[in-house]
């Protein structure tokens, strides 16, 4: 803790990233390191003085909603290092989109998740970011924006998540960044937390010219290096980690810092009605769905709708990987006259269960296409007119089907 300015500063930083005051005892050469600039102290003592009471509630209620799923776990020392077991993670309301969905309509799951992590280092590195990133937030803006902040934010990272499960979009590394091949349970306040730091990062930019030089080194463009930091570790880790939420949280908190105003040095520690009333709506949105977790704990969830999901993408998937040689083989007879193997993609073509009567339909067409285009092309006739104008009709009805049944 800066002994001038009181911000926090990291184990073995030499001077505080704020204000620049040295840490130690020991004087900081002026040839190294800037003389503290006195307005910054001044603004920095004037904010950094505020309480952070919904930081600590924040910080407080994750640990506790960690120790009731431990307990719930059996208080098994494995499960703190690996993960919470599934039926552990859905019964605290875990994000997982067939839940959400039909018939189930469990919306909460859109709430409950930003209180709930899947073992112990996934709590300690987000209360870490939380006591790093929060009192900033909460000093500048009040507890009552504050809370509003981590709710919102929150649940719109929440949000992201669930619109990105898409399996007929994750086909390789970078769309796999962001969008899901599996309905998986996600939970964590990394969303929300994102969403602070998106904050700062506006507010920094935004209010550029009002800000000491400290704090424009620490806020704006200085958000930077650990929102990129953060992306890279998302794109390394994005088999598990949710990059959805990460962004959701980070547009929604920068889209609100955009429309809202901080609390000023030396201004009057109050707040209008309708902060207040958001406030209050924002707790009371958490404590109903928690209530609504806790009415669920107990009941069984089926997780027959997972499964049959899970088999509708698969047969699909199998059916698209085995369509795709046998139009490429309908373009390879067509364009370079080659006529070889094409009774072994045929076969390969109708072994794949086709995922519904319209696309067996399909499929048999372009069979019988390509029976044709070989038929054309032994027979030596360089006319092929006809077929090439049936294929490509074919084709756009094969795409308007794909469309509708990668949407289902």
């Amino acid at each position: 803790m800066c002994r001038s300015c009181g911000a926090i500063v990291g184990a073995g930083e030499p001077q505080c990233g704020v204000c620049g005051a040295p840490t130690s005892s020991q004087p900081v050469p002026t040839t190294s390191h800037p003389q503290p600039d006195r307005e910054t102290i001044r603004f920095a003592r004037a904010v950094l003085g505020r309480p952070y009471k919904f930081t600590i509630v924040f910080l407080v209620a994750n640990l506790f909603v960690f120790l009731l799923m431990w307990e719930s776990s059996d208080t098994s020392s494995t499960v703190l290092w690996t993960q919470f077991p599934e039926h552990v993670l859905v019964a605290y309301g875990a994000k997982l989109n067939y839940l959400i969905n039909a018939p189930n309509y469990q919306w909460w799951r859109f709430i409950a998740p930003m209180f709930i992590h899947i073992n112990l280092i996934h709590l300690l590195v987000n209360m870490y970011s939380l006591m790093m990133v929060g009192p900033f937030v909460e000093k500048l803006y009040g507890s009552a924006k504050f809370t509003v902040f981590w709710v919102v934010t929150g649940i719109c990272g929440l949000v992201a998540s669930y619109l990105t499960v898409r399996p007929q979009l994750a086909g390789n590394a970078f769309a796999r960044f962001i969008f899901k091949s599996d309905d998986l349970p996600s939970a964590g306040a990394s969303g929300a937390l994102f969403g602070l730091v998106g904050v700062l990062f506006v507010f920094g930019i935004k209010f550029r010219h009002e800000l000491p030089e400290g704090f424009k080194r620490a806020f704006g463009t200085g958000m930077l290096p650990i929102i990129f930091i953060n992306l890279f570790i998302g794109f390394i880790g994005r088999g598990f980690i949710d990059n959805a939420a990460h962004l959701g949280g980070l547009l929604s908190g920068a889209v609100l810092a955009l429309a809202v105003d901080y609390r000023r040095p030396g201004a009057r520690p109050t707040i209008t009605h309708m902060w207040r009333a958001l406030q209050l709506l924002a707790l009371s949105t958490v404590v109903l769905g928690f209530y609504k977790v806790m009415r669920n704990f107990n009941r069984p969830v089926a997780s027959v709708p997972r499964v049959l999901v899970s088999a509708n993408r698969l047969v699909f998937q199998n059916y698209i990987n085995a369509m795709n040689p046998l139009q490429e083989k309908v373009s390879a007879v067509i364009h370079n006259n080659d006529v070889s193997n094409i009774a072994i993609v045929t076969d390969k073509a109708m072994q794949a269960p086709a995922p519904d009567p319209r696309a067996a339909e399909l499929r048999q067409r372009l069979v019988i296409i390509l029976s044709k285009l070989e038929e054309a092309r032994s027979a030596g006739n360089p006319k092929l007119d006809q077929l090439v104008a049936e294929y490509e009709a074919w084709r756009k009805e094969y795409n308007a089907w794909l469309k509708s049944a990668a949407k289902s």
